[in-house]
């Protein structure tokens, strides 16, 4: 196999650069559609089943675009990039329609969309990645991703709150989203567009090494069928360390729906004091909630500068940081429970900005050191099945459940199940024990 050429920094930058789109879109999505639902009418407990269909196409789309791209090529438009361009289109339409819902199944149908269409070119992000990096710059490469999403996740969770500075009404007649998020979600659609673009523009993509080999295994496994049969083959066969991470990555994404479907309802009722949708007062609280969750994003990326850096200079444990990352995130969402001024929930989301930068690079360093390079589409596609099922399990109740069995009624209750989960996940990273992926 042909050893792979070191990038410099920028080369890394422009073919991770799309994903300051994609962020934009997960980061209004995750902030701001159960404000959406609750300004439509949605009862606080109704909001994780209104985020079902998300994940549920996800663990459909993942692994069928994964299996596509790794069987695409084209001399002009390469193997990853017609996925991110169709992505791209698809959620920039989704994103700047989603505020203007005027029914809750509209909303619903309008993340639904979304996230389908962000998965599209979400995963094949990461399977560029690994098939442009030579092993020894993988942690530095998704570290450098990392950095991206962190920036995208501040400025777009921040976006509401400043439309409101420069003047854009906060407020809206009940049943009506605020101009503020409107507009919000505009700039996220044409930052997401043109951020992709950026990235298909600057990117060349390499080749299949032995293209007669290439060509000759796509014909002889032409049909849906033969697709549906490989890829339950390839999760049948995973590697034994992508199932071991497969765990860590269930108790991390279920903290983290937990989050995005309960913090704005937890955070406006238990810290600000606000029920009313309607009210200036949950809509300032709300704006708020907003850029507090960007405080997470801000860090996240501070955190990954600092680790692209380490990463780029001497070999790091992956699991050992991974770790203790989401440990201190954990103790971030519990520490929400606690806090008495507003202004700490920054310290609690400074905290949870840690595991988020560990969460988007970490596992995907692992896990691209132990699939095969030909099957890393699909297998970084499969993966992302041990981030929708908990997303699903959480919609269908198990947020619900779980909170009020174990806490209590409160909706802030919902935090201590998030930062729980998180401190399991990252206790299972001891299950790791192979160094040829925990080392890099």
């Amino acid at each position: 196999m042909t050893e792979k050429k070191k990038l410099s920094f920028w080369q890394i930058w422009n073919m991770s650069f799309g994903f300051l789109g994609i962020q934009f879109g997960f980061a209004l999505q995750g902030g701001f559609m159960s404000r959406i639902f609750q300004t439509l009418g949605a009862d606080k407990d109704a909001i994780p089943l209104l985020w079902i269909a998300a994940p549920l196409t996800g663990l459909l789309v993942q692994p069928i675009v994964g299996y596509l791209s790794d069987r695409t090529w084209h001399p002009k438009f390469g193997r990853r990039k017609p996925f991110f361009f169709f992505g791209a289109l698809f959620s920039t339409i989704a994103l700047f329609f989603a505020p203007y819902s005027s029914a809750l199944w509209m909303a619903a149908g309008s993340l639904w969309i979304l996230d389908a269409s962000i998965n599209i070119s979400m995963e094949p992000f990461r399977a560029l990645v690994a098939d442009k990096l030579p092993d020894s710059q993988r942690s530095y490469g998704f570290v450098v991703q990392t950095l991206i999403i962190g920036i995208g996740t501040w400025v777009a969770s921040n976006l509401p709150w400043f439309m409101t500075q420069i003047g854009i009404p906060n407020t809206a007649p009940e049943g009506v989203v605020p101009d503020s998020v409107k507009y919000a979600f505009a700039i996220g659609a044409v930052v997401l567009f043109t951020s992709i673009m950026y990235t298909i523009l600057t990117t060349e993509e390499y080749p299949p090494e032995d293209m007669d080999a290439f060509q000759k295994e796509k014909e002889e496994n032409k049909g849906f069928l033969v697709g549906v049969k490989e890829i339950f083959s390839n999760i049948s066969g995973m590697p034994k360390v992508m199932r071991q991470l497969g765990l860590v990555q269930f108790f991390s994404w279920f903290a983290f729906f937990t989050m995005w479907s309960f913090a704005t309802p937890a955070i406006t009722e238990h810290v600000f004091g606000a029920t009313d949708t309607s009210s200036a007062a949950y809509n300032d609280a709300a704006d708020s909630v907003g850029n507090y969750l960007g405080t997470y994003g801000l860090v996240s990326m501070v955190f990954a500068l600092g680790l692209a850096f380490v990463a780029s200079k001497i070999k790091i444990n992956r699991k050992l940081v991974h770790l203790s990352s989401l440990v201190l995130g954990g103790f971030g969402f519990i520490l929400i429970y606690f806090i008495s001024e507003p202004w700490m929930l920054h310290i609690c989301f400074s905290l949870v900005g840690i595991a988020w930068a560990s969460i988007l690079s970490m596992p995907y360093a692992m896990l691209s050191s132990s699939v095969e390079p030909k099957k890393m589409g699909v297998y970084m596609g499969i993966f992302n099945m041990f981030i929708v099922i908990p997303q699903i399990l959480a919609a269908l109740g198990g947020v619900n459940l779980l909170y009020k069995l174990i806490f209590g009624e409160a909706v802030v209750n919902t935090m201590l199940l998030a930062g729980s989960s998180l401190i399991v996940a990252g206790l299972c990273n001891l299950l790791i024990t192979d160094r040829s992926v925990t080392h890099d």
